[in-house]
């Protein structure tokens, strides 16, 4: 395999940096909040970790539709990563709402619409990777991977509205709240800053991953089409 681009190892150092530069801001320069006290700084990590997750799915749809298009296989390999890290991404998210969950709503986990709709999304993407393991054809599995990811991602905006359209204790902190929202609160302008420079930091982490993981991709794919010719 060729060797990585100069370009990828300065965005793995840009990412490392950013990443860092957001913890510190995120516990350092963010004012704490009043009522919720230190807990409240999981909110900056676990809300930029959903967004990729969304930011995931939402890739592999668009790239599902290239490959229906264009039958290329390197769209295929980009789907596959993008909903690998849209689901490790989504567990974080998931993971540190319970954290966050445990001393403001003294449960780690309730029946709220966010909760659910993001668990189903997480479970439909699992889906999506068993469904692959089960077909061995390289073109039948990418052609039924697309059509699934594109089907799929109708779960990232039902997730993403269950919290304006229906009743919950969820906290919207962009765009006001539900008035039965447990935990939410405003922003002031270092927390609003540190919040957006988050969102930035691991967006540009997404992208990193992506990279990597579509250069392991195609070395996979290699591997494959070897045991393909020693079978035949």
């Amino acid at each position: 395999m060729e060797p990585k681009p100069r370009a990828l190892r300065i965005l793995d150092i840009l990412t490392i940096a950013l990443i860092l530069v957001a913890s510190v801001m995120v516990f350092f320069y963010a004012p704490m909040e009043v009522v919720m006290g230190q807990v409240q700084r999981i909110f900056y990590f676990h809300t930029s970790a959903a967004w990729i997750g969304m930011l995931g799915f939402i890739v592999a749809a668009l790239v599902g539709i290239a490959y229906l298009r264009t039958h290329d296989q390197k769209w295929d390999i980009a789907a596959v990563a993008s909903v690998e890290i849209g689901m490790v991404f989504t567990l974080i998210a998931i993971i540190g709402g319970a954290i966050w969950a445990r001393p403001i709503w003294n449960t780690w986990w309730t029946w709220d619409p966010r909760l659910i709709t993001v668990t189903i999304m997480e479970l439909i993407y699992a889906a999506y990777l068993m469904l692959r393991n089960g077909i061995e054809d390289p073109d039948r599995r990418a052609r039924f991977g697309a059509v699934y990811a594109i089907v799929g991602v109708i779960t990232v905006p039902l997730t993403f509205f269950s919290i304006r359209i229906f009743r919950t204790i969820h906290p919207v902190v962009i765009g006001g709240s539900d008035p039965n929202a447990t935990g939410a609160f405003d922003m002031t302008p270092r927390m609003l800053q540190t919040f957006l420079f988050s969102l930035f930091a691991f967006t540009v982490m997404y992208v990193d991953l992506l990279w990597n993981r579509i250069r392991l991709g195609r070395l996979a794919e290699m591997v494959e089409e070897l045991k393909l010719k020693v079978t035949q």
